[in-house]
């Protein structure tokens, strides 16, 4: 938790550069960067805080999310997109991923604050909401859901297999049968990083044909986002996951 008053501009701008390296995003404006972190405390006047940017970012999540769900699953009702929608983008998802990235690390609060012993998650799920919409306006819509899915893809498989029994590779399996008449493999096309820390790129192939490629911080994710891939494409899509 960081107090604006005792701030250099230097390390400010540490702070700055530190989080964009966390979130794997450059910011064009780091100002939009600044405002996401910026609690109403922290803030000179509330319009200086991430609130506004809180608003726009729970809209655009909504809306990436849901044409996700829309696309993927053409055949669920809308109870189960709308059962599955809501645990994704709940509060307490927002908030576990905010904590997993040490967000409140990057945090600027007013003094007052300082008396909690960890931030609470009501802030830490502010805070990912606002920096959705901060890459949004910075970066525009498709920044913004790579963003947005590399976090809450595995949200998406985990709620959709609890609720249908399916994943991304069954479907694209089930799609790639009743299409084409084949079944989809996949195909380890690079790795890097050291041993403990690996990424590794994918790409989904049915028949011949190879479909764009994602990587993953393990096998298992990166067919998984590979196979994301493949359904866009089939469907005449954007990828969601940009492998170059």
């Amino acid at each position: 938790m960081l107090m604006p008053q005792e701030l250099t501009t230097t390390r400010e701008n540490e702070i700055l550069e530190a989080c964009q390296k966390v979130i794997e995003y450059r910011f064009r404006k780091p100002k939009l960067l600044r405002a996401a972190l910026t609690h109403a405390s922290g803030a000179d006047t509330r319009l200086a805080s991430n609130e506004r940017l809180e608003f726009l970012g729970d809209s655009v999540l909504g809306l990436v999310v849901c044409e996700q769900l829309f696309e993927i699953f053409p055949n669920y009702q809308e109870g189960d997109l709308t059962k599955i929608k809501s645990a994704v983008v709940s509060r307490r998802t927002c908030a576990r991923i905010s904590r997993e990235l040490n967000m409140g690390d990057f945090l600027f609060l007013g003094k007052g604050m300082n008396m909690h012993a960890a931030v609470p998650a009501s802030l830490l799920a502010d805070v990912f909401e606002s920096l959705v919409a901060a890459i949004y306006l910075d970066g525009g819509l498709e920044a913004a859901r790579e963003f947005i899915l590399r976090y809450l893809l595995p949200e998406i498989e985990r709620e959709a297999g609890g609720a249908q029994g399916s994943n991304f590779k069954s479907l694209l399996q089930q799609v790639a049968q009743r299409e084409f008449g084949a079944t989809p493999h996949y195909e380890l096309l690079d790795e890097q990083g050291p041993d403990h820390h690996k990424c590794f790129k994918v790409a989904a192939v049915i028949g011949s044909h190879p479909y764009s490629s994602a990587w993953g911080r393990n096998k298992k994710e990166a067919e998984q986002k590979a196979a994301m891939n493949a359904l866009a494409q089939i469907s005449g899509d954007p990828v969601p996951f940009e492998a170059d």
